[in-house]
């Protein structure tokens, strides 16, 4: 999946399953636990261990080598990148690309892809730091679209547009597109599609399947879900659209660490597992929090009263591990976050601690002082409500 010579024999490291297991009629938890996954051996491990190295033994032609140089590839990286894309596309050929962060994701794709004089749709709810982004892709002369995730203004921005980059559901609002009507819509225009896919996880949706172009996700949050990694990864089909992204990922130099890749594609095995526990809590939570005076605007796709649920629902499998919502004011969400025992007043999202953070605090997000982003973990959720219940009752005291 990366590297000079993708194709070419895996050293002795272990080779990946083969394509045959990639046909297998699996369910996505048998996948999960086995995606990238070497052939078994006796006396060997299960999963091979980080490989730690700056370059490699390279006698002859280096286009013959399956790997060169520490920046261009790494048997670590390769077995990741293989598991990411039997999650992403099923069964298809697939590139998958990791980097040392989402962020590092995220800018390969727009920084590679946006030429100057192109004009770049994002979204205006998105991710805080697609804001700067956009001032970089407009200092580089492109031009920038800024447009909700749901509504008319989306679809009318595509036309003219060389890249349109889509964050659904939105971060931290919550708000869903229809990725299919979008894409269309795009690719008629003569547009890209790209996918910010964190919140969902390959488990919960597969742009690639709805017919983006590039999925795009921060590792860091679900996909590894230990709060203890930063990993950024973007999946294509194709080489004329993963050729910019790899050439980019190698004159910046935005590659993972082994060690990192290494523990993201050992945490791959408990994904369907998290995931699913995870869903359960928000909903729960999302319920509980829609019943308290104090609270307005509870966003939650897995809601069926929810604005996004009838579109999420066409499109999603699972509806993630995010809910946000909306406190009085600045005062009682810092002291409810304050008083709550189990649950962490942290940012990000994905892990498997809840944490929950007043997203007011950072700037970038436009949204009320009191609105908070709770992201679930897979602690148990009568006691995740209790944390609440009291931390809600100790904010109520002032």
């Amino acid at each position: 999946m990366s590297g000079p010579a993708e194709d070419a024999p895996q050293p002795a490291t272990g080779t990946p399953r083969p394509t045959a297991f990639e046909e297998q009629p699996t369910g996505e938890g048998t996948r999960a636990v086995h995606a990238g996954l070497p052939e078994s051996e006796p006396y060997a491990p299960p999963v091979p261990g980080p490989v730690l190295t700056s370059h490699f033994h390279l006698p002859g032609d280096p286009a013959d080598a399956p790997y060169t140089y520490g920046r261009d590839g790494n048997p670590t990286w390769t077995a990741l990148e293989r598991a990411i894309g039997e999650l992403e596309a099923p069964g298809q050929d697939v590139e998958v690309f990791a980097f040392s962060s989402g962020m590092a994701a995220i800018s390969a794709v727009l920084l590679s892809r946006v030429r100057p004089g192109d004009t770049a749709v994002l979204p205006d709810d998105g991710y805080n730091l697609l804001g700067p982004l956009g001032e970089q892709l407009t200092a580089q002369g492109a031009h920038v679209r800024r447009v909700p995730t749901h509504g008319p203004e989306l679809l009318a921005a595509v036309e003219g547009a060389a890249l349109v980059w889509l964050e659904t559901p939105s971060n931290p609002g919550l708000d869903v597109c229809d990725l299919r009507e979008v894409v269309e819509a795009a690719h008629r225009a003569g547009a890209l599609v790209a996918v910010d896919n964190t919140l969902a996880t390959p488990l919960g949706q597969r742009p690639l399947e709805l017919g983006a172009d590039y999925s795009v996700a921060s590792g860091t949050k679900a996909l590894n879900g230990h709060g203890d990694v930063l990993l950024g990864y973007v999946a294509c089909r194709g080489e004329e659209l993963a050729a910019p992204v790899r050439r980019w990922r190698k004159l910046v130099g935005a590659v993972p660490g082994p060690v990192e890749t290494w523990l993201a594609h050992r945490s791959l095995a408990t994904l369907h597992l998290r995931v699913a526990r995870q869903q359960e809590n928000a909903l729960a939570l999302a319920r509980e929090l829609r019943d308290w005076p104090e609270v307005s605007a509870v966003r939650y796709p897995g809601l069926p009263e929810d604005p996004s649920h009838e579109v999420a629902a066409r499109q999603m499998r699972r509806y993630g591990c995010v809910v946000s919502f909306t406190l009085p004011d600045l005062g009682f969400a810092e002291r409810l976050l304050g008083a709550a025992r189990i649950v962490e007043n942290a940012t990000s999202f994905g892990g498997v601690r809840t944490t929950a953070e007043r997203r007011g605090r950072w700037g970038g997000d436009d949204v009320p002082e009191g609105f908070v982003r709770l992201s679930a973990g897979v602690e148990d959720a009568a006691d995740l409500i209790a944390d609440l219940r009291q931390a809600r009752d100790r904010a109520r005291e002032g």
